[in-house]
């Protein structure tokens, strides 16, 4: 089931961002890599290829086996930032949190202005409650004119003011992402989702709508918003119309089981 607000749904999806963020940050530096000579060069091309074999076993959730990768690529290039970021990563996944922020620590102190490294480093800290820490990475990595992806960023920006309760930058940071990205489903939902713990239902209605319009896109959390909209809005017939779909589509849900207990103000 695709997720888009709370949960490890969402933390997949971001996960694989940061995968995406790694292959391109890769191709950057192997660019670079060409003016350091053949014994640089040839050197980072091993190091190249088991970070890609490392980013692939963590993609499939090989966890151990990702790692083992990490470190054989980080003894030909100790200072890689990509291996250094994968390997925060990893270690974030694997549940050792000391070492995970070494890893993000380390990689910051070769790369100070590898904004790669500042947005994972940073969703790191925000999923933790180190919203403030986590707030001046991802504002350092925004003002990095250079950044191919800020949207990314901006959209986990907003998800971690929302849950430091600053509804109001949540709101105005994701207005922002949607504006660069405004086909991404997380950012319309996440933004959705601020806007109707704001009370402004019928622009929280117009993004959940855009989403749910997509068979592809739609799923237990996009309907259950939806729904809560229309009761919010005293569109009993419309939240009754999406309860309905959300039951027969995905009985077995949270949202479903919320449906059922008339939870439309959890």
């Amino acid at each position: 089931m695709k997720r888009y607000t709370e949960g490890p749904g969402r933390d997949r999806a971001m996960l694989r961002q940061a995968l995406l963020a790694l292959v391109l940050g890769l191709a950057a530096a192997a660019v670079s890599a060409q003016a350091g000579g053949s014994e640089e060069s040839e050197a980072f091309k091993r190091a190249r290829i088991r970070l890609d074999l490392a980013a692939a076993y963590f993609s499939e959730g090989k966890l151990d086996t990702a790692l083992e990768e990490v470190k054989q690529a980080l003894s030909t290039s100790p200072d890689l930032p990509q291996a250094l970021n994968l390997r925060g990563l990893i270690y974030s996944q694997l549940g050792d949190e000391p070492l995970a922020e070494a890893s993000f620590k380390r990689a910051l102190d070769v790369a100070p202005r590898d904004a790669d490294v500042m947005h994972n480093y940073g969703w790191f800290l925000c999923r933790r409650g180190r919203y403030p820490e986590a707030d001046k990475l991802y504002a350092q990595a925004l003002a990095i004119p250079t950044y191919r992806t800020p949207a990314r960023t901006m959209l986990v920006r907003g998800i971690c003011e929302a849950r430091a309760g600053r509804l109001d930058a949540a709101e105005a940071t994701l207005k922002q992402a949607y504006e660069l990205d405004a086909g991404n489903p997380a950012i319309a939902m996440n933004l959705a989702e601020v806007l109707y713990r704001r009370g402004d239902y019928e622009r929280a209605r117009f993004h959940v709508r855009r989403v749910n319009g997509n068979a592809e896109l739609r799923n237990a959390e996009s309907l259950w918003l939806a729904a809560r909209v229309e009761h919010r809005l005293g569109n009993s017939q419309g939240a009754i119309d999406l309860g309905n779909q959300l039951r027969s589509s995905y009985p077995d849900s949270r949202q479903a089981r919320a449906l059922e207990r008339g939870a439309f103000d959890e």
